[in-house]
């Protein structure tokens, strides 16, 4: 399998391209602020074919450059239906007037073909097989990505902006709740196996292993206890 992530834009959001080998057809995930360059720079040099943009959750640093990536490749973006709205109304989902300034001059809306993820949906796509979680907590429509274990590759985990190294996503943004937030660390994140590598929004890759130990949000929510409201990473 071959993964290629790259940090775009303003918040420096995780963007990646998944493919069974290079040469073939893709999946990209997550492309924000600024990413479209790098996401054509991906393509050309693993050869790869994009066959849909799928995306963890509706802020602004994880979809500003859904509607030139899909355009240009005539492909569907999927998203979960609570976020939609985000990707032609951005300032509402930031708590922010409309009309306000927004990162300069961003183009904000839909590309033509967008569909609906849902939970526990096993999403086909590129050859490859993501399953999907609805996640809320960052906010009401976000949704984590998970590929199974092969024969000589652990499972890959996608965790947007629910679980970074080290941190959780914040819950203090428009549709952010604490308590969800720790109810889908619980459901999503407990369960995985620790080999489990996590590739998240924001920040270096770590695993279920290593978070489980050392992140003090998973290891409140194993114990049963509450947590504080975390860093701010990400929007």
């Amino acid at each position: 399998m071959l993964i290629a992530g790259f940090p775009a834009g303003a918040w420096g959001t995780n963007c990646y391209l998944v493919a069974p080998a290079a040469g073939e057809e893709c999946v990209i995930i997550d492309p924000g602020h600024q990413a479209a360059p790098g996401v054509e720079e991906a393509l050309k040099k693993h050869r790869l074919k994009p066959v849909a943009v799928v995306l963890t959750h509706g802020h602004l640093d994880h979809v500003a450059s859904v509607v030139p990536v899909c355009g240009a490749h005539d492909v569907p973006a999927w998203i979960h239906p609570e976020d939609r709205y985000m990707m032609s109304d951005p300032e509402k989902a930031l708590g922010r007037s409309i009309g306000m300034p927004l990162m300069g001059e961003l183009t904000v809306g839909e590309p033509d073909d967008v569909r609906a993820l849902t939970d526990g949906t096993e999403l086909s796509l590129a050859g490859l097989e993501f399953s999907v979680a609805h996640a809320p907590g960052h906010t009401k429509g976000s949704v984590t990505f998970r590929l199974p274990e092969s024969a000589d590759i652990p499972s890959v985990f996608f965790s947007g902006d629910l679980l970074f190294a080290g941190s959780i996503g914040r819950t203090d943004m428009p549709g952010g709740d604490m308590a969800e937030m720790l109810d889908s660390l619980a459901r999503v994140c407990l369960p995985l196996d620790d080999s489990t590598v996590v590739l998240s929004g924001h920040g270096p890759q770590t695993t279920i292993g290593q978070e489980r130990a050392t992140n003090p949000y998973l290891r409140q929510v194993a114990a049963g206890q509450g947590a504080q409201p975390a860093p701010r990473r990400g929007m």
